[in-house]
């Protein structure tokens, strides 16, 4: 069911039935004020109610969705209020996380992004929005692991949703998807000479470009 049982890395069965909302939310096949009704996400997943319980809470922990006696789980709104928050944690840690990932990458991480950029070319050349989605959200990954900084993983991470969202909407602008391929290939580039301020200028000129043409979408 979409997905559901190709990805073998995502753990619990609780955890499994939590990504895959979640990501349903980001992507938008749930959309904004759309009923995540337990029995029915069970039976279309295949699984018993008690992980769908599980991930609707964890859903509702993180603000994706809100709890209504009448109506159930409802997906929550993303807001232009949202966004700037975000577009502003971002250019703060990212740009720092790019700065440290230069100086402490190692060889197997930098063959990982390398391939990440490879992939995002493939993919820009067939305008294939989903996967660049999915490439742009792990080559940024890749940056904070690489970082070597459990804080801004975990912040950064907390925020996957409404960054995976804003990503998925920028990407879909006229010409966005080229561009944000040079700006990653960039990135790339100034982590591999280990040149760290450069990195992080790159990184923090990329968020604030996605950040801009969002807002006057």
């Amino acid at each position: 069911m979409n997905g559901f049982y190709e990805n073998k890395d995502y753990g619990s069965l609780s955890e499994k039935v939590y990504r895959f909302l979640r990501d349903g939310i980001a992507e938008g096949r749930y959309q904004t004020g759309d009923c995540l009704i337990e029995m029915k996400i069970a039976e279309e997943l295949g699984v018993s109610r008690t992980p769908v319980r599980e991930a609707l809470k964890q859903l509702e922990l993180e603000d994706l969705v809100s709890s209504h006696p009448n109506r159930g789980v409802v997906v929550k709104s993303f807001t232009s209020e949202d966004l700037q928050d975000v577009s502003t944690i971002r250019h703060l840690l990212e740009g720092q996380a790019a700065f440290w990932a230069a100086q402490r990458v190692t060889d197997e991480q930098l063959k990982e992004l390398r391939e990440v950029v490879e992939l995002m070319e493939f993919y820009t050349a067939k305008n294939d929005i989903v996967h660049l989605v999915a490439l742009d959200t792990r080559f940024h990954e890749l940056i904070y692991e690489a970082s070597g900084s459990r804080t801004i993983r975990h912040i950064l991470a907390s925020l996957h949703h409404n960054i995976r969202k804003a990503r998925q909407s920028s990407l879909t602008l006229p010409d966005r998807a080229p561009n944000s391929l040079a700006e990653h290939l960039s990135i790339y580039q100034a982590i591999e000479r280990r040149d760290a301020q450069t990195a992080k200028e790159q990184m923090e000129a990329h968020v604030a470009v996605a950040a801009g043409n969002r807002m006057s979408d």
